[in-house]
């Protein structure tokens, strides 16, 4: 899940905060540098704060700009089997632009391993720092947590409310009807294959673990342009 949210309380253009315990913990997730502007949360809305001052254990920072209401949230959880090459990089950079909470990599049939990927050039330890720097450039209130590279069986025991299933069968729902069809509360979660898509038996599998097949439309999409579009497309049929 999402971490590193700077909550204030009374926040208005001008006023300046102390922070202190948690709520400098949630900062110094950020990485922080003086006069440095982070985002933060006060009675529902955004707004953006210079950091005036940062010690080892406090920091002070002065709001100057309001950036609206934060609306309707949901969590969004993306499922992605391991891509070569530099594309988990860009899934993780674009998906937090568009706001995922969290992101899941694992090895299906026709993905690659963790160990493949790193022989290859070793960035998997740099995953973290790349969501960081994206929902800064975003001005995201949150960073989205990319969790440890796990098997196909392990990603499918993900909890959420819906549970979709990127799938390039014919004949499948549309993505956009199975998410206005869904009027329940709780995250999502968004199962997206490798170049090649999933076995059959794979398919077979996420759907008994709860997973909605759906189709993008009938392009053959690479698994990188499959997975940010689909999670734009959640974020705004569902996001306020």
């Amino acid at each position: 899940m999402s971490f590193g949210r700077i909550k204030l309380s009374g926040a208005a253009i001008g006023g300046a905060f102390d922070l202190r315990e948690e709520a400098f913990r949630a900062l110094m997730s950020w990485n922080p540098r003086m006069k440095e502007a982070v985002t933060v949360v006060s009675n529902d809305a955004l707004f953006r704060a210079r950091i005036e001052s940062l010690g080892e254990d406090s920091a002070r920072l002065k709001v100057f700009e309001e950036m609206g209401p934060i609306g309707r949230e949901i969590d969004i959880t993306l499922l992605q089997a391991l891509p070569e090459k530099e594309r988990m990089e860009l899934i993780i950079q674009k998906t937090t632009e568009l706001g995922v909470a969290s992101i899941i990599p694992f090895k299906s049939e026709k993905s690659i391993s963790i160990d493949e990927r790193d022989s290859a050039q070793k960035k998997s330890h740099r995953w973290q720092a790349a969501a960081l720097k994206a929902a800064k450039q975003s001005r995201r209130p949150d960073i989205p947590s990319i969790e440890p590279f796990c098997a196909f069986e392990d990603a499918l025991r993900v909890e959420a409310g819906l549970k979709i299933m990127l799938w390039e069968k014919g004949g499948l729902p549309s993505l956009k009807g199975v998410l206005r069809g869904y009027n329940g509360p709780g995250p999502v979660a968004l199962l997206s294959g490798p170049e090649g898509g999933f076995t059959d038996e794979e398919a077979e599998a996420a759907k008994g673990a709860g997973f909605v097949p759906v189709s993008l439309g009938n392009r053959i999409l690479r698994a990188e342009t499959s997975a940010i579009a689909a999670v734009g497309i959640i974020g705004y049929e569902m996001i306020e």
